[in-house]
């Protein structure tokens, strides 16, 4: 299962500002960069976290010289989040804000002429038109590249999801949620200043029916909708009992591919079977008249067209009874429907984002592959797979130019996440911002090793070792296990913040990517369904045992801890030893019966273990809850309040069963925080406690619980 107040202001800026400009440089086109910091003179810190700027979702303009990108921020003092749009020319040079200060504004895309850049913001509109909430309900904007303000273009009463530009640029599709009866209460009141939102039962039906980040799930869907630029009209062309998503235009701008889980043959809420579809682009009746792409059990998505509208491009996992532990491909069918071609077999590794080239000669996609993630192309009909950005980094995503060009944005251990540009004649990758390298030119940055080990069977293992940026070989330093979130997931070659801080901080830091891990195949993956803390405690266990065996990891100076089914991870490996001084077990999984109905994985407990009813032996046998008399380690507990995905109530357990037999611990509950925390404070806040506990507990130094005034309750 996968674990995984706004102000008024231009949100146009078309000037350059010397103090926001990011300055261009490059970097060879293979192999990881390493950011030169021969003069640094401090660890990375807490506060680092917040000083360092995340950048995603970089978009190539359609002449191809322009990259649009989004640039976000996290302010532990005013508690907020806060998302910019920026542009840099591919030809070099400085980078320039597109949206202002204080206004966030995401998900950038350029029209097809290139002359506007939509994009999704809360902000407010014209003078006099109230704020929106808390910035929750997003409004598609538009701003024209020459200059000027830019201008709302929906008046929605929900927020819009995201959207599409078509062909011509006439035409925008919007995904949009069907709207609550608070939001259309407060569409009708918005004019009336003392007007308050009324509450509402949650009136539940489905099987399905919780989300994170959502809570309880009623029968609102997110459907389709055509926007017509000219006369401002919206027209919804997909309806039902449904939830359409990744639209895509056919070059002709006739239809509009998407994907959907509309399984006649059983309950949706009952699996994970979407399809791709196509739906006229000026259908009338609301998307009655579908045309079926796929009929594969499993999931498809993500649809992209050839550029003579003849195929279709999408993901595709074969076997849907593994559903997460299988390896999504990249696959064609006939836009028309018919018989499906799977290209990347002979790869299996999950790929995801595929795009045709303007040609329509290759299709590129991004590949998870033994703890990277590379952009890689095949032939449209099929062939030899190629690596236009390959080596030891992390490609995030990526956009493509008519003519071949490609931008991307990737991030390399030593360095957080930067746009490149990588020419149509597949030269060297060209980096074209430097947005942190003031800040990582200060620090002293860990080693950062990628290492292979033997587990208990002979099996090959891989995973990243961090050591401390003062290490001396020959002397063993007290060390930090860290497992995984997922369980399908891994560590990539990236800036991974949390290894950096407990390398700064004097640990040897160890995050392994054992059975269970993407990247390594589907067979890698699937070894630990239905077996949780079996192979991979014993591969979690072997990069342990390696980093003593190469006298690098203290054995009697050990720490563990982990987030999601890192937490779980954790839980189970207490269980089983007491080498660990410490442990930090975040938003995991404890008595696993108690999250049947209550997570919102109920469907993947069932594929997976069974029903509890029917299956209990194996239910029992996998909780750590039943072996909580093995645990000695001192355990501190974290949790989200409002985590629908890992509920809080499994660190309650575990806490009160801790605090029951006399074992040390803490419960730490953060007021209104989902699975991935958000509240800056909070995040600065957990950052500290988990230094404090294992300086105490593994080094010896300090309080375990610092004061309660050193801490900020809320």
């Amino acid at each position: 299962m996968a674990l995984f107040a706004v102000v008024f202001l231009a949100c146009a800026v078309w000037a350059q500002s010397p103090a926001a400009t990011q300055n261009s440089g490059t970097v060879p086109g293979t192999g990881a960069g390493v950011v030169e910091n021969s003069a640094a003179t401090r660890n990375l810190a807490i506060d680092d976290y917040f000083r360092i700027l995340e950048i995603e979702d970089a978009q190539l303009s359609p002449e191809g010289k322009w990259v649009a990108y989004v640039v976000k921020t996290h302010d532990p003092k005013e508690d907020k989040n806060e998302s910019r749009i920026w542009m840099v020319p591919t030809s070099g040079g400085s980078a320039i804000p597109l949206t202002a200060e204080g206004v966030s504004c995401d998900h950038p895309r350029w029209s097809p002429d290139g002359k506007y850049l939509a994009f999704l913001s809360g902000r407010a509109g014209p003078k006099g038109e109230k704020e929106d909430e808390d910035s929750k309900k997003e409004e598609l904007w538009i701003l024209n590249r020459e200059g000027g303000e830019a201008q709302k273009i929906t008046d929605t009463i929900q927020s819009v999801n995201s959207f599409s530009w078509s062909p011509a640029g006439d035409r925008i599709v919007l995904i949009l949620q069907d709207p609550s009866i608070s939001e259309i209460e407060a569409a009708k009141n918005k004019d009336k200043s003392d007007a308050k939102p009324k509450a509402h039962p949650w009136v539940i039906d489905r099987l399905h029916f919780k989300e994170d980040e959502i809570g309880y799930l009623d029968r609102r869907r997110t459907h389709l909708y055509v926007f017509e630029l000219a006369g401002r009209k919206m027209t919804q062309i997909t309806s039902g009992d449904y939830d359409d998503s990744a639209p895509a235009w056919s070059p002709d701008g006739r239809s509009i591919a998407f994907e959907s889980n509309r399984s006649d043959s059983e309950d949706p809420d009952r699996n994970y079977n979407t399809d791709i579809w196509v739906v006229a682009a000026d259908n009338t009746d609301q998307g009655k008249s579908l045309v079926r792409v796929t009929t594969n059990p499993g999931t498809d998505g993500s649809p992209a067209w050839s550029p003579d509208g003849k195929w279709i491009a999408f993901t595709s996992q074969l076997e849907p009874k593994l559903f997460q532990y299988a390896t999504f491909h990249i696959a064609i069918a006939p836009a028309a429907g018919g018989d499906a071609k799977v290209l990347t077999l002979k790869l299996d590794r999950n790929s995801s984002e595929p795009r045709f080239s303007a040609d329509g000669k290759w299709i590129y996609f991004i590949a998870d592959d033994d703890g990277t993630q590379n952009l890689m192309r095949v032939p449209a009909m099929g062939g030899e797979i190629t690596r236009p950005i390959g080596g030891r980094r992390m490609v995030q995503s990526f956009s493509l130019g008519k003519d071949g060009a490609a931008v991307a944005v990737i991030g390399e251990l030593t360095r957080p996440p930067e746009v490149y540009f990588l020419s149509a004649d597949g030269g060297d990758l060209k980096r074209l911002t430097t947005t942190n390298d003031a800040l990582m030119a200060k620090i002293r940055l860990p080693d950062v090793e990628y290492v292979h080990f033997k587990s208990k069977d002979g099996t090959t293992v891989a995973g990243y070792l961090y050591e401390p940026p003062e290490y001396k070989p020959g002397t063993r330093y007290p060390a930090i296990l860290r497992p995984h979130g997922g369980p399908v997931w891994a560590y990539y070659a990236e800036f991974n913040f949390d290894p950096q801080l407990f390398a700064a901080n004097g640990y040897v830091v160890l995050t392994p990517n054992p059975r269970g891990s993407s990247g390594y195949g589907q067979d890698f993956c699937k070894a630990i369904y239905a077996d949780w803390g079996h192979k991979d405690f014993e591969d979690d266990m072997a990069m342990v045992d390696y980093a003593v065996a190469q006298g690098i990891a203290d054995p009697d100076k050990l720490g563990v801890g982990g987030w999601s089914y890192g937490g779980i991870s954790t839980n189970f490996i207490i269980t089983q030893t007491t080498r660990f001084k410490a442990a930090i077990s975040g938003a995991g999984n404890f008595l696993y019966i108690t999250n049947w109905g209550h997570d919102l994985y109920s469907r993947d407990w069932e594929i997976e273990l069974g029903l509890p009813w029917e299956n209990r032996e194996l239910w029992e046998k996998l909780s750590p809850f039943n072996r909580v008399t093995k645990i000695k380690t001192p355990t501190l507990i974290m949790g989200g309040e409002s985590d629908w995905n890992v509920p809080v109530i499994n660190g309650e357990q575990m806490y009160q069963s801790l605090k029951r037999l006399g074992v040390p611990t803490l419960l730490v509950v953060y007021p209104g925080e989902y699975h991935e925390f958000s509240r800056p404070s909070f995040i600065q806040d957990r950052y500290e406690r988990y230094l404090d506990w294992y300086n105490h507990y593994v080094k010896g130094e300090g309080p375990a619980i610092p004061p309660p005034a050193t801490k900020t309750a809320d």
